[in-house]
């Protein structure tokens, strides 16, 4: 009589290949799950704490955070309206890297190196 291992019958070789078909469908939807919510992996860090709005240096590329409700301190001037960045690397945060508020409060080229 021949001996059969138990690991080679082939009603355990059916059980791991559904097992493996159902963990790459679960794993698929999942995925798919994620991109048609919306969802992003991507972290993405603000500008400012909450409770705390951005503000630029004037005749600089500098910024700070300032409390709501307090105004900028001295040497400081809150970015114009629509054009405040809110998180790092966002459109508006790479424009004030070579832009600056001058002293007449005109949006000018800042200088090589900020």
């Amino acid at each position: 009589m021949r001996k059969t291992s138990r690991n080679c019958r082939p009603a355990d070789r059916a059980r791991r290949g559904v097992a493996r078909v159902t963990a790459a469908a679960a794993l698929g939807c999942a995925t798919a799950a994620l991109v048609l919510t919306g969802c992003s992996l991507e972290y993405r860090e603000d500008i400012c704490s909450a409770g705390e709005y951005p503000v630029t240096s004037v005749g600089g590329t500098g910024s700070a955070c300032v409390s709501d409700g307090e105004q900028p301190p001295k040497g400081y001037t809150r970015y114009p309206e629509g054009k405040v960045p809110r998180q790092v690397d966002d459109k508006w945060d790479v424009y004030w890297r070579t832009h600056m508020i001058d002293e007449d409060g005109a949006i000018v080229d800042a200088p090589e190196g900020g």
